[in-house]
């Protein structure tokens, strides 16, 4: 671990030039005490680290100073520094081993090629917070200590206790078999089998987890792609209600963000995309294409189109009068 971060302060330094020791502390995540012994640690190992005092000063390398990496073309860089530019760093709690990979990454291009890439990787915005709409993306936290767990017991291969809320219920310890983690519209899942039954755990929902150190009862080789799908399945098959619906294209989105899963079809002769919807239920149905106005329209099942309906003509009568009544 120490080993990593060494390399990621002398990677910062020749990147950025002269750093002070409490900015090197914000991008290490570590103390400004732990920053003076690794600083020292470089200058005992022959690393030229030397400080600069006053105003300005801070911590540089000699210039010239380099050690020679080398493997990756200018294109192989920047697919990697525009994955790394979006939201990856909140997938899994692997902010700060992405950050220290950037940095490598960056350092490991040709002199030649090291701004051009950085520069063209700005260019690009992959997943940003928010949308056209200034709508803010929803994020789900999850203590950086019990990701850390959970990880490693996917990876160890080990048994698992979770502190896990199911909807509508208190939160229980549950010893789990994990399987993998997944990471769908930024929603983390650990898929996991216990007492031999499939189980998918949304992870915002677990506020606490152990590593276990007896091996998880697991297939030592696994799809995740196709387990995924396999669930997902049965998950839409349980107790949903399916919609078939015509939505303008701008709004797609939107429906999207409240349907449980949308299935995309071929646009109609009007412009408007044709889709089938999977929500909740009914009422969860008639709430989200509501919102939608006339921008939408439920072509089945009838029931819902009827409830519509209903709602519409008993708002239009309660409008129909300009009238306005004072208290």
């Amino acid at each position: 671990m120490r080993a990593d971060r060494l390399v990621s302060l002398v990677l910062l330094l020749r990147q950025r030039g002269r750093m002070t020791a409490d900015t090197l502390a914000r991008e290490l995540e570590v103390s400004t005490r732990t920053v003076l012994r690794d600083i020292e640690a470089l200058s005992a190992a022959g690393v030229p680290v030397y400080a600069e005092r006053g105003r300005h000063g801070g911590f540089s390398l000699l210039p010239g100073f380099r050690t020679e990496l080398t493997g990756l073309n200018h294109e192989e860089a920047l697919a990697l520094l525009t994955a790394g530019s979006g939201r990856g760093e909140q997938a899994f709690g692997l902010g700060s081993a992405l950050a220290s990979a950037m940095r490598k990454v960056v350092d490991a291009l040709p002199e030649s090629h090291r701004t051009t890439a950085s520069d063209a990787a700005r260019r690009f915005l992959v997943e940003p917070e928010t949308d056209l709409l200034s709508r803010r993306v929803a994020t789900e936290e999850v203590p950086a200590a019990t990701m850390t767990e959970i990880r490693r017991a996917v990876l160890a291969g080990h048994r698992l206790r979770i502190h896990y809320a199911a909807a509508d219920q208190e939160p229980r310890w549950r010893t789990v078999d994990p399987i993998g983690l997944v990471t769908v519209r930024d929603r983390g899942y650990l898929l996991a089998t216990r007492s031999g039954a499939d189980r998918t755990y949304r992870l915002s929902r677990i506020s606490a987890a152990e590593e276990l150190p007896e091996p998880a009862q697991r297939p030592d080789q696994v799809d995740l792609d196709r387990i995924w799908r396999e669930r997902c399945a049965r998950f839409l098959s349980s107790g949903h209600v399916a919609v078939l619906v015509r939505v303008a294209p701008e709004r797609r989105e939107e429906l999207l963000s409240t349907a449980v899963a949308v299935r995309t079809a071929e646009p109609d002769a009007d412009g408007r995309l044709r889709l089938e919807a999977t929500f909740q239920d009914l009422r969860h149905a008639e709430w989200a294409l509501w919102q939608l106005g006339a921008d939408a329209e439920a072509l089945s099942p009838e029931s819902l189109r009827t409830s519509l309906r209903d709602r519409a003509t008993a708002m239009a009568a309660r409008y129909a009068t300009s009238q306005y009544l004072a208290r």
